[in-house]
């Protein structure tokens, strides 16, 4: 996930693309209006964000714009669950923004709606994380600049486990023992979101596999996998299991309210976490599923497009590279002032003094160690398939094999269709 305290998930934004991309005739016509007036040179740009949920991150997104002086850069800070809603609806129009934030997928590519920023980012290539290049990348083309990285990992209260008796798992099997001796009375052993998808590719990294192989394949029908399933439905049916939360997994309050005594959730979380719990909280990857496999954390973020049917594309491209590339300490402040990220930047994530010590340091090696990044091949359709995988044979305890072999029919014709 990312960094937000709002209504809706990456699921939906990415039902959005997959709209957007059916409509990629009409996007055809879904410049702006060349809107004038504004800065010294009379410029104007406007971008798009999502109403990020830590507190100072919408002034500070105005307050980098108005800093750049050859343009008046406007701010569309979209609140609560119209951001995807609005945005692909207006990337369809004369009003379409000339940059936004979003997450990369290859149908924004296929599509032509996203720029090729190759240019201004190749100079500094080597400073990103090779990851976050990697999933921006097209048949060698590099679409959308990184702006944070959000690993994301369970959260737990020690003192609670060391009430139990219960040490920190490193293994599913270990995860639910220690969910059923956490649970005590209204206060449940875990959470892991109200519909458990943030946890589905945790879980498929943990039992060795992949969504996709390098070549774009199904990896992730394994027999690693099904056993991790099937371990996930036990979790599901103990009654151990915190659900229904008033808040879904990337919001903190779940823990820190007592619902629960281990939460899934992102490091954005992790100042209002020490806030709330002082000294009382740790984190730990998602366990190993089976022997063979190994402890994961997923890695979620955001990154800045430039709109490629947009009449402002190279001056869009100029404020990118002014704010995202050339401003360190923006792109600082940006990673560590209003919840904690990693900067994408390995320069700036070194520098990085929040990130440096505590907690915050622990997050950081748990994602340099066993962080994973999402495929940019990886689309709605194929996330929506072991969706409902888990919903048949987590929640419903249907056979998880002829589950993913349904799943497996919706991925390939997606494969083919994307790749050939």
């Amino acid at each position: 996930m990312s960094a937000m305290s709002s209504n809706w998930d990456r699921r939906s934004v990415l039902r959005a693309a997959a709209g957007l991309s059916a409509a990629g005739a009409l996007a055809a016509c879904g410049s702006n209006n060349g809107r004038s007036g504004g800065g010294s040179s009379g410029k104007s740009l406007v971008q798009y964000f999502h109403a990020y949920g830590e507190s100072g991150t919408e002034q500070a997104i105005k307050k980098y714009a108005k800093a750049y002086d050859k343009a008046a850069v406007t701010t569309q800070w979209i609140t609560g669950s119209d951001f995807e809603s609005k945005l692909f609806a207006t990337l369809l129009t004369k009003n379409a923004p000339d940059l936004f934030e979003f997450h990369p997928q290859i149908q924004l590519v296929k599509s032509g709606q996203v720029a090729d920023l190759t240019d201004i980012i190749d100079p500094v290539k080597d400073d990103f994380n090779p990851a976050d290049i990697k999933s921006h990348t097209v048949d060698g083309k590099i679409y959308g600049v990184r702006m944070i990285d959000d690993p994301q990992f369970f959260f737990y209260r020690p003192s609670l486990l060391e009430k139990a008796g219960v040490k920190v798992p490193t293994t599913l099997d270990e995860l639910i023992e220690a969910a059923a001796k956490l649970t005590t009375g209204k206060v449940k052993g875990l959470f892991l979101g109200n519909d458990l998808h943030a946890v589905i590719n945790p879980m498929i990294w943990s039992a060795g596999a992949d969504t996709l192989d390098e070549k774009n394949q199904i990896a992730y029908h394994t027999d690693g996998v099904i056993e991790g399933i099937k371990k996930m439905r036990k979790l599901f049916t103990s009654g151990d299991l915190l659900l229904d939360a008033p808040a879904d997994y990337w919001d903190p309050s779940a823990l820190n309210q007592g619902l629960c005594a281990m939460q899934f959730c992102g490091m954005w979380a992790m100042p209002q976490f020490q806030q709330t719990l002082g000294d009382d909280i740790g984190i730990f990857p998602f366990p190993k599923v089976t022997d063979d496999g190994k402890p994961s954390v997923y890695n979620g973020g955001w990154s800045m497009f430039v709109n490629a049917k947009g009449k402002n594309v190279d001056l869009a491209k100029e404020y990118v590279k002014w704010l995202w590339i050339d401003q360190k300490k923006y792109q600082e402040d940006w990673a560590t002032s209003y919840g904690f990220h990693i900067p994408p930047r390995t320069s700036i994530a070194q520098s990085a003094t929040k990130l440096k010590s505590g907690l915050p340091a622990e997050g950081v090696k748990l994602f340099n160690e066993y962080g994973h990044f999402d495929n940019i091949g990886w689309t709605q359709a194929m996330i929506t398939a072991l969706e409902d995988v888990f919903a048949d044979s987590v929640r419903k305890g249907r056979d998880p094999g002829a589950a993913l072999d349904k799943a497996d029919k919706t991925v390939d014709r997606e494969l083919k269709k994307l790749f050939g």
